[in-house]
């Protein structure tokens, strides 16, 4: 069934949203008037604070711990909504996890570090996706969102296990939308580099020099901020009722290359 969602009252689950992406997503649905189904994995304490923030919006939401490579929670997180709000309208696929590692070094990565990072930024994808499309089905209506990232368009990023991670993620979504549609739409949104705590961690002392030099190639002359991302989300979810199967990339136009 086609026709824009109105988030007035829809329910929507973001895996991952008790930092960065994740919360900005949570942040802008509320303000919206979405009920929002919050879910952490280890960050008990921010995914409340994402909570509070979302419930000064006017928002209603619940906080579900959940790990989402591990399919009985996703199951358990699809019920916990449904418990709570007897529907799911919207979910944006947003956890995700990486190793830091230069792309040249072979010794870098193992079996592990791919199993781990796949059962998250795939697997988990895919696990939150059957667990919630059931009920759209029964509505008649639901759209997913997966939050990628440039790397799996470019081959670039944190380390090549998370660049091929979201490169699959990328072709899930396509073969997600064809098999899901006309009931379920499934689109993507690639972020480039963004400002988030998970960022700065991760890159430590070389962040600001990387920061930097991404703002130099990038013809916006900037780098994405969680919000930046969120928005496109939102818009993927509520005003892209003819979009499915499609790959956004959210990243000052850093994959056009250098400015001539």
């Amino acid at each position: 069934m086609i026709g824009p969602m109105n988030l007035k009252d829809a329910v929507c689950i973001v895996t991952g949203s008790a930092t960065g992406i994740g919360a900005a997503c949570a942040e802008r649905l509320a303000s919206k008037g979405a009920r929002v189904c919050i879910n952490y994995t280890k960050s008990e304490m921010e995914a409340h604070d994402v909570a509070a923030a979302c419930k000064k919006l006017g928002s209603s939401t619940i906080v579900v711990q959940a790990d989402v490579s591990f399919d009985e929670d996703c199951r358990r997180l699809a019920k916990a909504t449904i418990d709570k709000w007897g529907r799911i309208d919207g979910l944006i696929n947003n956890a995700g996890t990486t190793k830091f590692a230069k792309h040249g070094d072979m010794n870098a990565l193992q079996a592990a570090d791919f199993q781990r990072i796949f059962g998250v930024n795939v697997i988990g994808p895919f696990q939150m996706t059957r667990a919630v499309a059931s009920a759209m089905q029964q509505q008649g209506k639901g759209a997913v969102v997966n939050i990628s990232s440039i790397a799996g368009i470019t081959g670039m990023g944190s380390s090549v296990a998370y660049a091929a991670s979201k490169g699959a993620l990328n072709t899930m979504t396509l073969s997600l939308a064809r098999a899901l549609g006309p009931v379920i739409r499934v689109n993507a949104v690639c972020p480039g580099f963004v400002e988030t705590r998970w960022l700065t961690g991760g890159l430590g002392q070389d962040y600001e020099r990387l920061k930097q030099n991404y703002e130099a190639i990038t013809p916006l002359k900037a780098i994405v901020m969680p919000e930046d991302v969120a928005d496109a989300a939102i818009w993927l979810l509520e005003g892209a009722d003819k979009v499915t199967g499609e790959v956004i990339m959210v990243d000052s136009g850093v994959h056009l290359g250098m400015p001539r």
